[in-house]
């Protein structure tokens, strides 16, 4: 069971939320929070696996919320959710650890498979998201460099690339030709040597090291 607490300061949005996900038997709500400072509270008393984060919310934003929470070392997990995706919510939800960036117009299957993802210990970007990171990091010209991140190994930046292009451990597996469990343990240690809560951060990372360039 997936447990899941729900923070946005429209009482509305929350029930909505709500509904749809405690349709799925594998998902409970367990709690729901109307502004950043009591999602805190709420995840420090019931430590769920997954927190629903709006961006925009009274005393506490959800961008700051995601900072705390992550700051207490909880195993929480956040996936960011907004009416808007702009560039700056994007990179600072990501920087402060959020796992997921879904928009609130996402159809209600998207968003229970959203949850699983990121429950699963997978990062997840809505496709418009990932288009704008990739944007960002577009540089007229210039090739990938393919020793950044020296404290990688070459294989962990072959496994990193795969990530950053948005391969699944399954297919990155079926490239190299190694098992899975194979690339996960590559992947921990990846996130270990980085420094990174997640793929979302590690992805970040390959590209503004010049790990990866976009379209190379």
């Amino acid at each position: 069971m997936i447990r899941i607490v729900i923070a946005d300061d429209q009482g509305m949005v929350r029930a909505g939320f709500a509904a749809l996900l405690s349709a799925h038997a594998d998902i409970e709500v367990i709690g729901q929070a109307e502004d950043g400072a009591q999602c805190v509270e709420l995840v420090a008393d019931l430590a769920p696996d997954i927190v629903l984060m709006d961006v925009r919310m009274p005393l506490m934003d959800g961008i700051e919320a995601t900072r705390t929470i992550v700051a207490a070392n909880v195993e929480t997990r956040i996936i960011m959710l907004t009416t808007f995706d702009i560039d700056d919510y994007v990179f600072d939800a990501i920087r402060a650890g959020a796992s997921g960036f879904l928009l609130k117009d996402a159809p209600p299957s998207e968003l229970a498979e959203a949850v699983r993802i990121v429950a699963g210990g997978e990062a997840l970007l809505a496709p418009s998201v990932t288009k704008r990171v990739i944007e960002h990091f577009a540089t007229g010209g210039q090739k990938p460099n393919r020793t950044a991140l020296p404290e990688l190994t070459d294989r962990e930046r072959e496994i990193l690339i795969q990530v950053a292009r948005g391969a699944s451990n399954t297919e990155i597996a079926a490239s190299l030709h190694i098992a899975v469990q194979t690339v996960k343990t590559h992947v921990s240690r990846i996130l270990f040597k980085l420094d990174a809560r997640d793929r979302a951060q590690a992805v970040i990372a390959a590209y503004e090291s010049g790990l990866v360039i976009p379209n190379s």
